[in-house]
């Protein structure tokens, strides 16, 4: 067992906080994305451990770890009737013969499994663990199509105590966006938009618990300025810790990692040359939806030994992320191999490998007394920067140009996060920015969508708020 944890520095705000009020999950009809940044402050500032308990198995326990995470998503894009927007998944079961769509009812089935996974494995007598990040966009798209149900079965294992401790959700960025071909200042717009939706659903001591981020693609971006913007935003909004692919980082010399699997220490710079540093976990290079689906990571972490960290030797983490409905081994071979995991990591005698979240495996580190300084350091991959496309741009400044004239002339009471038009073109702005305008751009469907949508953006934006 773990020695007791430090106790709570009182100058750190750290304590717990008082209990905030539930927060309405939909506005007008359309999901919850700003307005209540101030007890999103409040909840930033609560940093106790969220995984961690007196009852924690040490890491001395085990010679490996691992830690695997499902990325779901689903773009809106607008509707048949003019002004409105419905979820692709929708979409998909509206025109069940063209392409894949007749595979909609086995993504929304795959949305809402894992909790179905989760419970029956708990129940049993097993501790499975899973990270799950959740796209704004299909969140709010399963509301709007009467799915509901889905939500609810998730909601079960974020918010009962009972589950709660196997599953890590990860902040994203709400309209799935990619941060190198997006406006740096645009960052905090997405990450706050997310965390006002996921605790208007799943509520705020659920949020709270929200420690690590996870990048659309995990994409990151490579320009200095834009990379500093990223980690000190995560930083403000709460973030801890960051996923990220072994390709895109290095050592200081540039070399790639020797120790993939331990955690990391990024260090970023802008042309200020201010610095920063965040913890990152790496998932390897050349890892699949099949290797996953095959639950790899559990074999790999078997043929690993314990890795020199600081003074001491520690489990190293194989860590993974795949999307979660994707592919045929996604949808068929997962649950099996997901489940005899758990069967496996039960019954291997001396209990050598063991799965964790990531925040708990960092949680487990710190109670040893462990932390970022004595992680080795990374930088990101220097390659040619990318940067927001022309139509990305003139919504930017459109979008951030009406903002400066909503603050003027200031009005009594008047908070621009509570306006309703506001709210509007909030959300159609980081909509237009959803990745998948970008990756299927060639496809006339979703250029015909693109266009919908940033036409209605750029009216939005043109009406000021």
């Amino acid at each position: 067992m773990i020695s007791a944890l430090p106790p709570i520095d009182e100058s750190s705000n750290s304590q717990a906080i008082a209990p905030l009020q539930p927060i309405p999950e939909l506005i007008n009809d359309l999901p919850n994305l700003c307005g209540w940044e101030t007890d999103l402050e409040q909840v930033r500032q609560d940093q106790r451990p969220v995984f961690l308990e007196p009852s924690s198995p040490s890491l001395e326990t085990y010679t490996a770890a691992f830690a695997v995470a499902l990325h779901m998503h689903q773009p809106m894009v607008p509707s048949q009737e003019p002004g409105h927007l419905i979820s692709h998944l929708q979409y998909m079961f509206e025109h069940p013969f063209d392409g894949d769509n007749h595979r909609a009812g086995t993504f929304t089935y795959c949305y809402s499994r894992i909790a179905n996974f989760m419970v029956d494995l708990i129940n049993q007598g097993y501790s499975p663990r899973v990270m799950l990040t959740y796209s704004g966009t299909l969140l709010w798209g399963l509301r709007q199509m009467g799915r509901g149900d889905v939500l609810d079965n998730l909601k079960r294992i974020t918010t009962e105590k009972t589950y709660q401790p196997y599953v890590e959700w990860l902040g994203t960025f709400w309209g799935h966006a990619i941060a190198p071909i997006i406006p740096a200042a645009d960052f905090k717009l997405h990450i706050q938009a997310w965390q006002h939706h996921f605790a208007a659903i799943f509520g705020w001591e659920a949020l709270r618990r929200v420690r690590g981020f996870c990048l659309p693609e995990l994409q990151l971006p490579t320009e200095p300025n834009a990379l500093y913007t990223l980690v000190q935003t995560l930083q403000d909004t709460g973030y801890r810790w960051l996923l990220v692919r072994a390709e895109q980082v290095c050592t200081p010399e540039r070399q790639p990692l020797s120790q993939v699997h331990l955690p990391h220490r990024l260090e970023v710079t802008n042309t200020q040359g201010q610095t920063l540093s965040m913890a990152v976990l790496v998932q390897p290079s050349h890892c699949t939806a099949e290797s996953l689906a095959s639950m790899e990571p559990y074999r790999q972490a078997q043929q690993l030994a314990r890795q020199p960290l600081g003074d001491r030797l520690i489990p190293p983490l194989v860590t993974q992320i795949e999307d979660g409905e994707n592919t045929h081994a996604m949808m068929h071979d997962f649950p099996a191999a997901f489940r005899n995991t758990w069967y496996d990591v039960l019954n291997q005698g001396d209990r050598s490998v063991q799965g964790l979240t990531g925040t708990e495996y960092l949680e487990l580190l710190q109670a040893t007394g462990l932390g970022l300084d004595d992680y080795p350091v990374c930088q990101v991959m220097p390659s040619p920067s990318t940067r927001p496309d022309v139509p990305h741009q003139r919504l930017h400044q459109r979008f951030h140009h009406a903002i400066a004239a909503g603050h003027r002339p200031p009005l009594a009471g008047h908070r621009l996060s509570e306006s309703p038009r506001y709210r509007k073109a909030l959300l159609y702005y980081l909509l237009s920015q959803t990745s998948c305008f970008q990756h299927w751009s060639s496809e006339s469907h979703w250029q015909s969508a693109w266009q919908g949508l940033y036409q209605q953006t750029d009216a939005l934006l043109r009406q000021g708020f």
